[in-house]
């Protein structure tokens, strides 16, 4: 049985399953950011403001990210572009263009980068797990053929179901930065960096098994993108530690 990507109609508007799921997962993690952010004594309103002007330039980046791997493609459908419903986003898009945006709030308002970034990191795994479901909706984000007993039948095979194995991933990711994030010896900034090399693990592994992979010539752009980002979260997770470690010594 194949999904239908519609979820319904009303007259001339046509609502996707996709575009529901990006928004629930919005409504939801910001849910939980804020709920943290009160219990830290953080303001409210600073970060709804942030999210609100984060989250659509996050999609916005999610986007050109895609499209420029793509750009075969689009530069032949440009009105296309900005038909972000109909999937065709890039998380590690969205994650750069989310973080410069954050950099800069957080800067010109006097916040804590780290602080804000340890808030929104459960928030993000999350999303991601749900978001991940529009891929399924979509028939998209899919693996190999395999012959495995949880393979689902998608363009006419039974296949790797990649959109499962890393929503599922995603999940666990966020169970642990929960379990986590208020342990002794936890510094700030960790919660975001075990994020970015957790999530990164997780995506290499199943990026491995898509069929559909944004290529960086011979290479998968989001298994390079993974590498890097794992690398240097690990590194500064190391770095940090170390430097407090010697500090506390002296």
């Amino acid at each position: 049985m194949t999904p239908n990507p519609i979820a319904f109609s009303l007259g001339p508007l046509t609502v996707r399953w996709y575009g529901i799921l990006m928004a629930v997962a919005l409504l939801v993690g910001t849910w939980l950011a804020l709920k943290e952010a009160r219990r830290q004594g953080l303001d409210e309103d600073a970060l709804l403001n942030l999210i609100i002007l984060a989250a659509p330039i996050g999609w916005i980046g999610a986007r050109i990210y895609y499209v420029i791997f793509e750009w075969s493609y689009y530069r032949a459908h440009l009105a296309e572009i900005p038909q972000l419903w109909k999937g065709g986003l890039a998380i590690h898009g969205g994650l750069i263009a989310a973080v410069l945006v954050g950099l800069w709030y957080t800067r010109r308002h006097r916040l804590d980068f780290w602080q804000i970034a340890d808030i929104a990191a459960p928030s993000l795994i999350l999303g991601q797990a749900i978001g991940r479901w529009g891929n399924f909706f979509n028939q998209e984000a899919y693996g190999y053929p395999t012959r495995l007993p949880w393979a689902m039948y998608i363009a006419g095979e039974w296949r790797h179901p990649t959109f499962l194995y890393e929503s599922l991933w995603d999940l666990g990711v966020f169970a642990l930065l929960l379990w986590g994030r208020h342990r002794q010896g936890v510094r700030r900034g960790d919660v975001f960096l075990a994020y970015l090399v957790l999530y990164s693990l997780g995506r290499f592994w199943v990026e491995g098994l898509r069929t559909d992979s944004l290529m960086l010539g011979p290479l998968r752009a989001a298994q390079v993108m993974s590498l890097l980002l794992a690398a240097g979260a690990g590194y500064l997770l190391w770095r940090r530690h170390r430097a407090a470690r010697e500090q506390s010594g002296q």
